[in-house]
């Protein structure tokens, strides 16, 4: 056993040195100024940075909107599959893994072949005005869509792991014999008892959505990570100023997420 505990603390030592070395020094290079020493001069020009709040503010809309969608989509999807069709849940496990086998560059290309072909074919058509409206670059809904495609084998894999932990069918069956409809017994019964796997979900889609890059450049528009590359090209120092903060806060909500998965695990203990 304390062989055990020696070689189990080495290795969290190598993880967080893997870890927080590269953190430190980008720490040091965004304060590190040759020729005038220590100065936080970088972080205090975030803020005032042109485009920073209105591609932070942006990225923050499309995670919004996509944890939405995403949720919407396969919350239902995976209860039916528990309550109705549990043999398919081998098919829809596959298909939902599918976005990790297509590579970001080749996902992007076909989709910038559809918005290039729509206006080509259905410029007399109402459908004309939904390409346009879906590429508007103040609120672009294809990248709502396209990472809802990204966000899936996350999503599914964090709401399927919640629902093999709780016995799905007794509680609706539960809710159903009370009076309740399937819609008020999925939302009463069934999601307060997948609360930390829908706070897993949302996260991982969160973080997605401010990670992601490819996508955005690829088409045009400019979210958050995109605006750091960006900036980068011109300010490095300020670049990796907003790269470390934004790593903060990721970290953050980290801690929050399983602060709150914790609590939760907590109450239903107690009850």
């Amino acid at each position: 056993m304390a062989r055990l505990n020696v070689w189990r603390g080495a290795v969290l030592g190598l993880a967080a040195l893997y870890f927080l070395v590269p953190l430190a020094a980008s720490v040091v290079f965004t304060v590190d100024v040759p020729g005038r020493g220590v100065t936080f001069d970088a972080y205090r020009q975030i803020v005032s940075t042109d485009g920073f709040g209105s591609s932070l503010l942006l990225s923050l809309e499309l995670a919004a909107a996509t944890i939405a969608l995403v949720l919407l989509l396969t919350v239902p999807a995976v209860v039916a599959l528990r309550l109705g069709a549990p043999r398919l849940r081998a098919v829809v496990e596959v298909v939902c893994s599918l976005p990790l086998v297509v590579p970001p560059i080749a996902f992007v290309a076909g989709i910038a072949t559809v918005l290039k072909w729509g206006p080509d074919h259905l410029s007399r058509t109402p459908l004309f005005q939904t390409f346009v409206a879906v590429q508007n670059p103040d609120f672009p809904v294809v990248l709502v869509l396209a990472y809802v495609v990204m966000a899936l084998p996350f999503v599914y894999r964090a709401l399927d792991a919640g629902l093999g932990a709780i016995d799905v069918r007794t509680l609706v069956e539960a809710a159903r014999s009370c009076g309740a409809g399937w819609t008020q017994a999925l939302l009463r019964a069934v999601l307060p008892n997948l609360r930390g796997a829908l706070l897993n979900a949302a996260f991982l889609t969160l973080a997605l959505v401010l990670g992601e890059f490819t996508v955005a450049q690829l088409l045009g528009f400019r979210p958050f990570a995109v605006w750091i590359v960006a900036v980068g090209g011109e300010q490095a120092q300020l670049s990796v100023a907003v790269s470390v903060l934004s790593l903060l806060v990721t970290w953050a909500l980290l801690l929050a997420l399983a602060g709150a998965g914790g609590r939760t695990r907590t109450a239903s203990s107690r009850g």
